[in-house]
């Protein structure tokens, strides 16, 4: 069993749980499966909007596919978000990776 159908089978008893829902996210897009990670990565932050990781790693995935605009908006909510949490680190990390978009 990969690790992905692992993720998927757990997410079956705790479909609602963050954690296993970003780590499916980062699973398929591993495995290339680009539309599934970011649907993913969708599901898990309206489970919870301040899920700093998630709009890094999607954004991220964003411009890697060449979608800049949408890396750009994704990006700037996320740091947003990581200003309104106190996560000034990723704050950081994410204004360097817009600046460089």
């Amino acid at each position: 069993m990969s690790r992905r159908e692992q993720l998927q089978s757990m997410l079956q008893s705790e479909p609602d749980d963050v954690f296993l829902n970003y780590a499916l996210a980062k699973a398929f897009i591993e495995e290339g499966r680009v539309d599934d990670g970011l649907a993913q990565f969708r599901r898990t932050l309206e489970l919870d909007p301040d899920h700093v990781a998630s709009y890094f790693q999607m954004a991220q995935v964003l411009a890697t596919e060449g979608d800049i605009d949408e890396s750009r908006r994704v990006v700037s909510q996320g740091i947003d978000v990581a200003r309104k949490v106190g996560d000034s680190h990723a704050e950081m990390e994410m204004t360097g990776f817009l600046d460089s978009l």
